[in-house]
């Protein structure tokens, strides 16, 4: 598959949604908590409190719905301001606590109204990307689908970063990058191929740390390997002394870009 086509099974109407890996990961134990405690609940974020393998964890998705009325419900995952705050609010808990935090992230960006930005959008993401870096709790984040711009980044600030192998990460949609840099539709493509945006891309440069195969089925075992895989890397990362993980996890942003990681290919 192409860089596009794998943008085209990101955005799949039958692809499985964060509130289908929570239904199916965590096995029942999820217990959804609502509100920013400032101005309302964003039905983008489906965010609470699980266990995991019998480990109490946090869990944070951003759901874009399956048909039309949740798709609108839910903003198609682009969350609002009160959305990351509401994501926050809860890592602050789960810090307090000393629960790890899942992130499962799928948009194309946060949502970008007028009344998001009225209600401080930018600082919202802003504010996320910076207490993600200094929690004092293991934190994973997980692209399903598609990760857009400031919108997947405000929760994928993580110790470790994974994706489904048909997931796409990228600072602009395709789209976008064509109109912005030729002003043509017709270059999609090759704007997506320019982008560096799937996992396999992505993997080799080091921004992500792991690949995982796509499900088939909602009676997939890949359900069951993830969710003993998740386990055993939170617990390894809970094991880390906060001193220790915070550094880790700087550490694992400063290496981009340090001129020992290829970015672009040759020609």
């Amino acid at each position: 598959m192409n860089a596009f086509e794998r943008v085209t099974a990101a955005r799949a109407k039958d692809r499985f949604t964060a509130v289908e890996y929570i239904d199916r990961l965590f096995e029942g134990s999820f217990f959804e908590l609502h509100g920013d405690r400032r101005f309302g609940d964003d039905k983008a974020v489906v965010a609470g409190v699980a266990r995991l393998c019998g480990m109490p964890v946090t869990v944070i998705g951003l759901e874009r719905g399956r048909d039309t009325k949740e798709k609108v419900e839910r903003n198609f995952g682009c969350a609002n301001p009160e959305g990351y705050r509401k994501a926050l609010r809860l890592m602050k808990q789960a810090e307090k606590f000393h629960r790890p935090v899942i992130c499962f992230v799928d948009t194309s960006g946060a949502g970008c109204g007028i009344s998001a930005e009225e209600r401080g959008q930018g600082q919202a993401i802003a504010e996320n990307i910076t207490e993600m870096m200094t929690l004092k709790t293991p934190v994973l984040s997980i692209l399903i689908g598609e990760g857009g711009s400031g919108g997947a980044l405000a929760l994928a600030v993580a110790d470790e970063v994974w994706m489904l192998e048909n997931a796409v990460y990228s600072v602009v949609s395709p789209e976008g990058c064509a109109s912005i840099l030729w002003k043509d539709p017709s270059k999609t493509a090759q704007a997506a191929e320019c982008l560096r945006l799937t996992s396999q891309d992505l993997y080799k440069m080091g921004v992500i740390e792991k690949i995982i195969r796509e499900p088939k089925s909602k009676e997939d075992r890949l359900f069951e390997s993830l969710r003993n895989t998740i386990y055993k890397k939170l617990r390894q990362k809970a094991e880390l002394d906060v001193e220790t993980l915070l550094e880790e996890r700087y550490n694992r942003f400063r290496k981009m870009g340090d001129g020992k990681t290829v970015f672009f290919r040759e020609g």
